[in-house]
């Protein structure tokens, strides 16, 4: 497998699975793709996420239902509480060429990964289904412990412009950037003063 960040707009991703799983599944795709969710009962909250909700029993759907349903689809998630059911909709992805992940089951072609995302940035991190709390760890550990990678995106940002005017080389800009990035006061400044770590930036990487 290998990590790829897609833009889903104009995609539909269908979930099957009205519990506190798909309802989490759910909030991880809406605002990025057309989400449908498809379920006997569901629980609430999913509402407010602007998903479209399918009331069907799962497991009393026959194959050509439950492919009428998934057909054109971009993803499908099974989440449902019955492994046998979440695997039936897997083996139907299968036939039909459709990517799928599974919540609880054999495991399908596709990873949600814990994902971290600031301004300027986002950090997938997977430990590939072995355990989903160190991926759950790490992402709040960036989270809580790296306040600072916005501000330093943007100031890389502006010295890059800067430099620019000023370096012709861009072997030498890519040098000054990178000792910036690797520099333990900017990134300390960053953490208490913005202003000053940019001051301190310009003054000793664009003179």
């Amino acid at each position: 497998m290998i990590p790829l960040i897609l833009d889903l707009r104009d995609r539909r991703v269908c979930i099957f699975g009205g519990g506190g799983v798909g309802l989490r599944k759910a909030a991880f795709f809406a605002g990025e793709s057309d989400v449908t969710v498809i379920s006997r009962s569901f629980r609430p909250g999913f509402e407010t996420h602007g998903v479209e909700c399918r009331t069907l029993d799962i497991a009393a759907a026959s194959d050509d239902d439950l492919c009428a349903l998934i057909r054109g689809a971009f993803l499908v998630i099974a989440a449902t509480s019955d492994r046998d059911c979440n695997d039936r909709i897997g083996a139907l992805c299968t036939r039909e060429g459709i990517l799928f992940n599974n919540a609880d089951g054999e495991a399908g072609n596709v990873i949600i990964p814990s994902v971290v995302r600031g301004d300027h940035y986002l950090v997938a991190i997977s430990t590939l289904g072995k355990s989903p709390g160190v991926a759950r760890y790490l992402r709040m550990r960036i989270r809580d412990e790296w306040k600072e990678i916005d501000p330093m995106i943007e100031l890389q940002a502006e010295m890059r412009d800067r430099l620019k005017e000023t370096e012709p080389s861009q072997g030498l800009r890519s040098d000054i950037i990178w000792r910036m990035l690797g520099d333990p006061e900017v990134w300390d400044a960053l953490r208490y003063d913005r202003d000053a770590a940019r001051t301190l930036a310009l003054r000793k990487y664009c003179p």
